[in-house]
């Protein structure tokens, strides 16, 4: 027995007027209401400043793994991106949004679908028009269309645009959060580096002057010196342990800082040799602000956000226009089993509607009011977003010139003062000046060393936040549908 009646051979050539009317209405073209998208000029000024460079290469070209070179780093990083919570959280949204995208989208098309079934029956004697009682049993067969909205005016498509706009910004954000976590482990491993540097040169001086202890204690005991110096001795050795404990509260806080960004437990013992030298970052090219709309995932958030403002726009006004739906369906219906789908049992139902709101209490004018207010804060976001950004390039920028600038001064000071140190000593054990001089230059060339190293560090840290700040290795992060069109294909959306 066939199932759908259309293929019996009584049906051949018979067009139900439902599939007619149907077809001619699919025919019929839509507009749209939604407001004409333009991209707002940019709130910035045309150029970063007089600290951008032309030379190096541009931040957009170069991937993560390509930039930051160290296999220790590269390892975090990709178990940070592997298992980071914030970072779940924004992949969640990405498929929520997805499916919301999916959902809205099917609005578009009729639901269409097969029922069967059977009714029996019994009026009683005193409601049958014979007197008599009557039993009856009525099988059916039916292709049925549920209450399908013709969308003439655009609201369904504008809200499915909508949609999809939200779906491309949850993407974009989540680049965002993929870059701003490559950019937050680079500099907490930077971080944890320094302390292992500056934990070196503590633990080096706490060794020379315990050291130092020791020869003037027993130089007190011979009386070849006095007390005072010994005291002062006593002072650089407790100045350098004090130092010592304090970086070692911070190494500590900064591994469980980067292990709440890894999300899983990391072995970083601390290592002897200066992390911050081998650590070696390409020069970037700032390029124009105007680069930073196509290159900065979380503008190109913003900017689908207001696209999809827009779109709002368009599904609220599209309300005030009348509203077309179709219901029906087509199939047989009969008496006996046997003769469902004999010829003559046809039977079909279309019933069209058309409906328009004539008073809500001003429901759909405050409703269009609500969109075309969210598509201003809309625009005011995205111009934020993009004055956040210049200033962050700028900011960097500025921390890249100068933290160069105060490097060569460090490097000079620590030079000085070392020569220093060793010209006080000589001074000192040829009786020419007292310990004091001493202990000032050693004083000075402990915090001279460990500047050298934070400016390192500090240095370090402003190339990774121009790489941060300019997008750079945000198309690492790109899912295969993350550029779209609005097909599905299988339940997935076709790239």
């Amino acid at each position: 027995m066939p199932i759908f009646p259309s293929l019996h051979p009584a049906l051949h050539g018979t067009w139900p007027p439902l599939l007619a009317a149907t077809l001619v209405l699919l025919l019929a073209g839509c507009v749209s209401l939604a407001p004409p998208y333009e991209v707002p000029p940019l709130p910035v000024a045309d150029a970063y400043g007089s600290n951008g460079t032309e030379q190096g290469v541009s931040a957009a070209a170069i991937g993560w793994r390509d930039y930051f070179s160290d296999p220790h780093l590269q390892a975090l990083i990709n178990r940070a991106l592997d298992n980071n919570r914030d970072l779940r959280i924004a992949m969640g949204r990405v498929e929520e949004t997805r499916a919301l995208y999916g959902i809205q989208r099917a609005q578009q098309f009729p639901a269409i679908g097969v029922q069967a079934g059977a009714d029996r029956s019994r009026i009683p004697a005193d409601l049958s028009m014979t007197g008599e009682p009557v039993q009856g049993t009525q099988y059916q067969v039916e292709l049925g269309l549920a209450s399908w909205e013709i969308d003439f005016w655009g609201r369904i498509r504008n809200l499915k645009e909508a949609a999809l706009e939200n779906y491309l910004a949850s993407d974009a954000a989540r680049r965002a959060a993929a870059m701003a976590l490559v950019a937050q482990v680079a500099n907490s491993y930077l971080s944890l580096r320094e302390m292992d540097e500056r934990l070196v040169l503590a633990r080096r001086t706490i060794a020379s002057r315990t050291e130092s202890l020791r020869i003037y204690t027993r130089r007190v005991q011979v009386g070849s010196t006095s007390g005072l110096d010994l005291t002062q001795v006593q002072t650089l050795l407790t100045q350098a342990q004090a130092l010592g404990a304090q970086l070692e509260q911070l190494r500590a806080a900064n591994a469980q800082a980067l292990t709440l960004l890894v999300g899983a437990p990391v072995d970083l013992p601390p290592r002897p040799d200066s992390g911050g030298e081998q650590l070696v970052l390409d020069e970037l090219r700032p390029g124009l602000p105007s680069e930073l709309l196509t290159q900065r995932p979380d503008i190109v958030a913003a900017e689908h956000q207001l696209k999809a403002s827009h779109a709002n726009i368009g599904a609220a006004r599209a309300a005030f226009f009348p509203s077309v739906s179709l219901t029906g369906s087509f199939g047989t219906a009969s008496a006996e089993l046997n003769g469902l789908f004999a010829s003559g049992s046809k039977a079909w139902i279309f019933s069209p509607t058309i409906s328009l709101p004539i008073f809500d209490g001003g429901l759909r004018r405050n409703n269009l009011s609500l969109t075309e207010a969210r598509r201003d804060l809309a625009v005011a976001s995205y111009e934020k977003t993009v004055q956040v950004a210049f200033r962050e390039v700028a900011d960097a920028l500025s921390a890249r010139h100068w933290l160069s600038e105060q490097m060569t001064i460090a490097g000079t000071a620590l030079s000085v003062q070392t020569e220093r140190a060793r010209l006080t000593q000589l001074r000192y054990e040829s009786g020419a000046s007292a310990f004091f001089e001493v202990l000032d230059a050693q004083r000075d060339l402990l915090s001279a060393e460990q500047q050298l190293v934070q400016v390192r560090r500090a240095l370090l840290t402003s190339r990774v936040s121009l790489y941060a700040a300019l997008g750079g290795g945000a198309m690492d992060f790109v899912s295969p549908a993350a550029s779209v069109s609005p097909n599905f294909t299988q339940g997935t959306l076709t790239p």
